[in-house]
């Protein structure tokens, strides 16, 4: 395994060449945080002699588990996001997600591959507290930009990930300077294949990226660079061309109420802009219509008014709903749907 560290490469404002790189991770390790700790680990994995980094699955769609991603494929999951937003070495990047997932572990290889400047932050809700330094390049998940978003004006891109961006914060993202995108990928898929502007309805793939469908109209991904084999998703997307799709739900989500299908996500992103809470849509077993549309929510139960759903067709309104005190979720902040069901229907 080569260990090539970009000369412009800085972490801290620190630079390192391959020798001092293994001492600062070594340091870490042993004498770090908790968080600075995982970003010793994996530094240290990284710049070993294995070509390999064994990394764990969220457990967003299934159990978490730890798969195996060729070191090889980071570094070209790197160089696209490089290409895909121009990022030349000495732009500057903040590090605030966990490295013990690939969101995090990807912030350290593109800084390294592409020589950025990196600082790190214990991750938090508030990760630009305290800060107030212009970044180019930054990676958050949705709660900590809702608690950063008075000091987005300090980032030229930010690209969001972890869990799903809902429409109220969608549309006061569209008002900021910020050039803000979604990101579209999976840990098998080493971070993000595909990226949609805030303003857009579509995900564009990123360089050497082959999309298509499967018969149930689920997206395919063939990535030679990441991954060996062609990804079959669960993801039911409406693809525009070569480049482009848009992402409709998860097939495992679709709920199929008296022959009518319904994406939960679909009715969530108009039901955002209603309620504050968090909540999200299920189904359970009917007679009749062999599942019910339910809403479960999160928090003390509130009386929920019809009018919320006066722009929902008379199938898209739930038959029930339900209140969880509080919502299981990932080790990585997203919710568990299942898990959080089994709390109301053990």
């Amino acid at each position: 395994m080569e260990h090539f560290i970009h000369p412009d490469f800085q972490l801290n404002g620190k630079n390192f060449d391959y020798i001092d790189l293994i001492a600062e991770a070594n340091n870490l390790y042993k004498n770090g945080t908790l968080f600075e700790k995982g970003i010793g680990s994996f530094l240290l994995k990284w710049l070993n002699n294995e070509e390999y980094i064994f990394v764990q699955t969220s457990g967003s769609t299934g159990a978490p588990k730890q798969i195996y991603i060729p070191k090889s494929a980071m570094i070209a999951s790197a160089k696209a996001t490089g290409s895909f937003f121009n990022l030349q070495a000495q732009s500057s990047a903040l590090l605030c997600l966990s490295a013990d997932y690939i969101a995090g572990k990807m912030m350290l290889v593109r800084a390294m591959v592409l020589g950025l400047k990196l600082d790190y932050v214990e991750p938090s809700s508030q990760p630009l507290a305290g800060i107030y330094k212009q970044y180019n390049f930054v990676a958050m998940v949705p709660m900590q930009i809702e608690a950063s978003f008075e000091q987005l004006n300090q980032i030229t891109i930010l690209i969001i990930g972890g869990a799903k961006l809902n429409s109220k914060l969608a549309a006061k993202l569209k008002d900021v300077s910020t050039n803000v995108y979604e990101t579209y990928g999976m840990t098998e898929t080493v971070s993000h294949i595909a990226l949609k502007k805030i303003s857009e309805d579509y995900f564009s793939v990123l360089p050497n990226i082959k999309i298509g469908i499967d018969e149930r109209q689920c997206l395919v991904i063939e990535a030679p660079l990441l991954y060996a084999e062609k990804i079959i998703t669960n993801d039911s997307v409406e693809i525009i061309n070569d480049n482009q799709f848009i992402l409709k739900g998860r097939i495992d989500n679709i709920i199929n109420s008296g022959g009518i299908k319904i994406f939960p996500e679909e009715l969530e992103e108009k039901l955002s802009l209603k309620i504050d809470q968090r909540f999200f849509f299920t189904s359970q077993l009917d007679e009749r219509l062999g599942e019910q549309l339910i809403l479960i929510v999160e928090g003390t139960p509130f009386a929920i008014s019809n009018n919320v759903f006066d722009d929902f067709s008379k199938y898209q309104i739930p038959k029930a709903i339900y209140f969880v005190d509080q919502f299981v979720e990932t080790g990585n902040g997203k919710i568990n749907r299942n898990l959080t069901k089994a709390k109301l229907f053990p």
